[in-house]
């Protein structure tokens, strides 16, 4: 396995564990940690923290998947360091002609005259 192939699966994960610290917070405030029948008064039982909870580990997941995207990218490029032409490294590569064999005969010369002339 690749470490590229290591860092697409580090990368899934934290992709599905961000989806789902998101999916669990609620933008208006309640959320989880209104579910356990807290207002925002009750710190006993840490129900005011599972908000802190959310959001710390929502930054931190962010901020994991963004190193792990630059890491794959950085192993990515490790792979392909050889992808340069080799008639640019000046070996003697015997490059294919464009040109054909044969050479078509010339077309008859094109009607020069324009439909404008022929109607007037």
């Amino acid at each position: 396995m690749s470490t590229f192939a290591i860092f697409l699966v580090l990368i899934i994960i934290v992709c599905l564990l961000l989806i789902l610290v998101i999916m669990v917070q609620n933008p208006k405030g309640g959320g989880l940690s209104s579910s356990f029948g807290g207002s925002g008064n009750q710190v006993v039982g840490g129900v005011k923290k599972t908000g802190d909870f959310l959001d710390k580990s929502t930054w931190t997941l962010a901020t994991l998947l963004i190193v792990l995207i630059l890491l794959s990218n950085v192993s990515l490029k490790g792979n392909y360091s050889q992808a340069d032409s080799k008639l640019l490294q000046g070996d003697d590569t015997e490059v294919p002609e464009t040109v054909p064999e044969e050479v078509p005969e010339q077309l008859p010369p094109a009607d020069t005259t324009s439909p404008v002339d022929t109607i007037g």
